[in-house]
């Protein structure tokens, strides 16, 4: 025998096969999923714009040497990969060893997470121009999308306490 589900409206709540739920949260559960979607729409469009082609070189990339431990030649396809990581985290790291500190913690923090979240969000754009793994090439878009605002937000306080924030 088929059980068939009624939906049945009165006073602001809908009632499933005899469980009522509050109007409410079927408004809710749409508007999220609409911004989900509209999330991954903007996470897919900002990779485009960052990264363009994945076959196309990144602009202002350095030619360095390969230093990585096991990353050298006969990693083949990878050392481009290796060069960007080792690139991203020779940058980050020199940023941060450079960001201005004054003693105050909340200060210290932003200055010394700035260079650290753009250096994340280097190595993501990597992933994302090498990586075939769908979980992280979606993390690395994530990566991208959070901590640029994340950025933003930091260089703001940083402005706020009248300290120039790192680039």
């Amino acid at each position: 025998m088929k059980r068939q589900v009624a939906i049945v409206r009165f006073s602001g709540r809908a009632a499933f096969g005899g469980l009522a739920v509050r109007r409410q949260m079927f408004d809710r559960a749409f508007r999220c999923a609409v911004r989900r979607i509209a999330l991954s729409t903007l996470l897919l469009v900002t990779s485009i714009a960052l990264l363009g082609s994945p076959t196309a070189p990144l602009a202002g990339e350095p030619e360095m040497g390969d230093t990585m431990p096991g990353h050298g030649a006969e990693m083949g396809a990878a050392a481009p990969f290796a060069r960007m990581m080792e690139t991203a985290m020779s940058v980050m790291d020199d940023g941060m060893r450079r960001a201005p500190m004054t003693g105050d913690p909340d200060h210290d923090f932003a200055a010394m997470m700035i260079p650290h979240h753009q250096g994340a969000i280097d190595m993501a754009k990597a992933e994302l121009l090498y990586g075939r793994n769908p979980v992280l090439r979606r993390l690395a878009q994530e990566i991208i999308v959070t901590q640029n605002s994340e950025i933003t937000v930091m260089q703001g306080e940083l402005q706020k306490q009248g300290g120039s924030p790192p680039r």
